[in-house]
């Protein structure tokens, strides 16, 4: 059952928990869109697992739309890559409790992003505790083979191929194990120097233009060596910005400018101005367009839905069987694949 005797598949989800801002796209947008060319992708927005710190429906509910709108104009494309809503496939909670009964509690008391959370100082509920059991019924449902994950992420993957043996020994072979591959893209500072991150509250919006987008640019940290002096490039968190989004000739003229001395921070930041505003200004107007015609995301996300689910479907199919459950009542069944 582990060997499908297919294209390898690719699974990855972003939570809509915020707008998605250049470490997003940096660390993971890009290589998931890139990705969509290697493989079978699957790619869905986390609604489930946004829950566990968004609790206002009306903003979970936008969020979602944004993601799904950030992905479309940055070039998924719903022909090569299958992109729907975590809550759009019911059978994802349901192995979820299966997987639940076949995992040590050891294992989750192990997971050090759950204790990173509290420590911050966020209530800790259960389904933040159980994060990874549903993390791997996301993965494990689509029978994926690799899952593109950061660093912070791979003890995640880990356990989701603990669940995935231990449900194997336990009835019979039914996932294969998934690999990580780590993204390849760039740790991206934030503007004070710390990985950009929505709980830092130090981003800058993918889609982020004007004014707003200036002023964040310009309130990036620096140090405070003087404007006539040579600087080190590789300790400026400008210049590890500007890199992501110039060429590799802008790139080695600015670091020749840094070391040459008579170039200052404010010079630096008014060029990675500019170079974000090129990089992402075609990206912004096609979002405004699709933000302009809301069924068309719909209509994506639903259709991806559908092909997601089918695949569920499939495995509950045999996890069911497996575990001595009956099957899906044919009713249900039906709606499902009409749905």
């Amino acid at each position: 059952m582990a060997d499908q005797g297919k294209r390898v598949r690719f699974l990855s989800g972003v939570q809509p928990s915020g707008r998605l801002h250049l470490g997003n796209y940096f660390g993971a947008l890009k290589q998931h869109i890139a990705l969509q060319d290697e493989g079978e992708a699957f790619y869905f927005i986390a609604n489930y697992h946004a829950m566990t710190t968004v609790q206002d429906p009306k903003a979970l509910a936008q969020a979602t739309v944004d993601v799904a709108l950030d992905y479309l104009a940055l070039g998924l494309d719903p022909r090569k890559a299958v992109f729907f809503r975590q809550s759009d496939v019911p059978e994802v909670p349901e192995l979820a409790w299966v997987l639940s009964c076949v995992t040590g509690k050891g294992l989750l008391d192990r997971a050090t992003s759950y204790k990173d959370k509290v420590a911050r100082g966020i209530t800790p509920s259960m389904g933040l505790y159980a994060y990874p059991v549903l993390m791997a019924a996301d993965i494990l449902i689509y029978r994926s083979n690799v899952v593109p994950v950061g660093e912070d992420q791979v003890q995640h993957i880990e356990m989701t191929r603990d669940m995935a043996a231990a449900f194997n020994a336990t009835y019979r072979e039914i996932f294969p194990i998934p690999a990580h591959r780590l993204d390849a893209g760039a740790k991206v500072p934030g503007l004070d120097g710390q990985k950009m991150s929505k709980s830092y509250g130090n981003t800058i919006e993918i889609f982020e233009e004007g004014n707003d987008l200036r002023k964040k640019v310009m309130s990036i940290v620096t140090d405070s060596t003087p404007l006539e002096a040579p600087k080190d490039p590789d300790k400026c968190n400008v210049f590890a910005l500007y890199r992501l989004v110039a060429s590799a000739g802008e790139v080695a003229e600015m670091a020749g400018r840094y070391r040459a001395g008579g170039f200052g921070y404010g010079d630096a930041k008014k060029a990675l101005l500019e170079k974000i505003s090129a990089c992402f200004g075609p990206f912004r107007e096609e979002r405004k367009r699709l933000a302009r015609e809301p069924a068309y995301a719909e209509g994506v996300l639903a259709e991806g839905g559908a092909r997601a689910r089918a695949e569920a479907q499939a495995t509950m199919r045999l996890v069911r069987e497996a575990a001595g459950l009956p099957p899906m009542p044919a009713a249900a069944a039906g709606a499902a694949r009409r749905g």
